[in-house]
């Protein structure tokens, strides 16, 4: 689905901005009726356009203090090995992003724990022998400076 006019688009911004609108508010912010709203929006979820409609969480406030980006650099990468040390980090809540990258590492994590026992648990977890990990570089966060979800939509 690649046929977004300009309702579609002010829909989709408004819904980055803020999915927890009701169908009611969200209609009033775009300027369509709430009917022609609730249709769109049904088939932009359809179509997964809309993968999700979630909360974003401070962490500091809830004690999930440290953030962390991981590369990884698997021993072995053929498809199979990539595939299972993939499945594995998918598995971990800590586990917030994970990529598969080129060239460099094989893979970027990015990790959410509460404090550095919780960052050593998950390691030995998710990094020892049995996962084919031949190098880790971990970065942690001293401060968040922007955090965004939105994606830039193209113009009508």
């Amino acid at each position: 689905m690649n046929d977004f006019d300009a309702i579609d688009l002010r829909l989709l911004d408004a819904l980055q901005a803020d999915a927890s609108l009701s169908n009611q508010d969200l209609a009033a912010r775009v300027a369509v009726s709430p009917a022609t709203c609730l249709r769109r929006v049904k088939r932009l979820v359809d179509a997964g356009v809309v993968e999700r409609r979630v909360a974003l969480l401070s962490p500091d406030k809830l004690g999930a203090g440290l953030s962390a980006i991981l590369e990884i650099t698997l021993d072995r990468q053929g498809a199979e090995h990539l595939d299972a040390f993939e499945a594995r980090a998918v598995q971990e809540a800590a586990v917030q992003q994970c990529w598969r990258v080129s060239p460099g590492p094989d893979f970027v994590l990015v990790v959410q724990v509460a404090d550095m026992p919780a960052y050593h648990a998950l390691t030995q977890r998710l990094l020892t022998q049995h996962a084919n990990v031949r190098n880790i570089k971990a970065f942690f966060s001293v401060k968040r400076a922007k955090f965004d979800t939105r994606i830039t939509l193209p113009p009508p």
